[in-house]
């Protein structure tokens, strides 16, 4: 059998992903993001939570590079920072679906 080697930083960087993760306006966040870049206003909108909450939420996603900023005038509008992103969401909600 294969033994999947991880050391202590590695652990706690992946647990510090899945706490960021555990939070359902959080995931609608990354949810709306897998259509495309949006600004805090549509982002609040969507998910039902304040701009501010979003900007709140964004910190987080940023400081583990799950998204990325990109101002335009004075309009910030997040997109995903990779496909890893898109993909463990995915693979996350089809294990849900699945039931």
């Amino acid at each position: 059998t294969h033994t999947l080697s991880i050391d202590e930083e590695q652990a706690l960087r992946v647990a510090e992903l899945f706490n960021i993760l555990g939070d359902a306006s959080r995931v609608k966040i990354i949810a709306a993001l897998l259509e495309g870049a949006l600004n805090v206003q549509a982002l609040a909108e969507i998910v039902g939570i304040s701009e501010s909450g979003i900007s709140h939420h964004m910190r987080s996603l940023r400081q583990l590079r799950l998204v990325r900023p990109r101002k335009e005038g004075r309009q910030v509008f997040y997109s995903l920072d990779d496909e890893h992103v898109a993909d463990l969401f995915q693979r996350a909600l089809e294990h849900v679906l699945h039931g």
